[in-house]
């Protein structure tokens, strides 16, 4: 399996920012580890916001693992 590049997940990411922009949010890219994990940070309305992990797991990461079968999960940093 081919590694993960920090450009492939920048331009699946694209496609996750869409919802959370509608909301005021946005995700930043920390990372990308070796083992297919992925680090992000979550901003704007999204930060801190009670929803947070389930946008996370239901959009961020599924959209990722949807686009990027090396992608094994998906952390969020504060």
């Amino acid at each position: 399996m081919a590694a993960l590049s920090r450009e492939a997940v920048e331009r699946a990411l694209e496609e996750a920012r869409g919802p959370l922009r509608q909301h005021g949010g946005n995700v930043e890219l920390l990372g990308v580890n070796d083992q297919g994990v992925v680090l992000v940070r979550l901003v704007g309305a999204c930060s801190g916001c009670a929803a947070a992990s389930a946008t996370l797991k239901e959009v961020i990461e599924k959209t990722l693992k949807e686009k990027l079968p090396q992608v094994t999960r998906v952390e969020a940093l504060m």
